[in-house]
């Protein structure tokens, strides 16, 4: 129902900019907070950024504040996360989510209900 586009193969130090729509389904994805996850090979699936329903309060890991923006554009129905500054610690398949608790600011997966298909992004010189 949700579907997470823009990866691709960067190298350090380069943009990218990820989007999240309701693909095949009527979700409007301003009414669910939306959270963007990222997983690593061999680590478990982690919460990157959040953002509340109407775009009220946002989230950001600690490893990505200063460098990612998470923002929505309700006309579009989608939501981005904006990456600069990318490091080879990025390297990742990205997901987004959402969650039906529209102002909860979900920090791990069981938060969320539903899920797109992810898109890989790799940070590599």
């Amino acid at each position: 129902q949700l579907q997470a586009s823009g990866g691709g193969l960067v190298q350090p130090g380069d943009s990218l900019k990820l989007s999240c729509a309701a693909s095949g389904s009527t979700l409007t994805l301003d009414s669910y907070a939306i959270g963007w996850f990222r997983q690593a090979p061999g680590k478990e699936r982690e919460e990157i950024s959040c953002m509340s329903s109407g775009a009220r309060t946002a989230h950001y890991k600690d490893s990505v504040k200063g460098r990612f923006t998470i923002s929505r554009d309700n006309g579009k129905n989608r939501v981005y996360l904006q990456m600069n500054s990318l490091k080879p610690e990025d390297t990742a398949v990205y997901y987004c989510a959402a969650d039906l608790t529209p102002y909860r600011l979900g920090r791990v997966a069981h938060d969320y209900d539903f899920w797109g298909q992810g898109t890989l992004v790799t940070v590599s010189s």
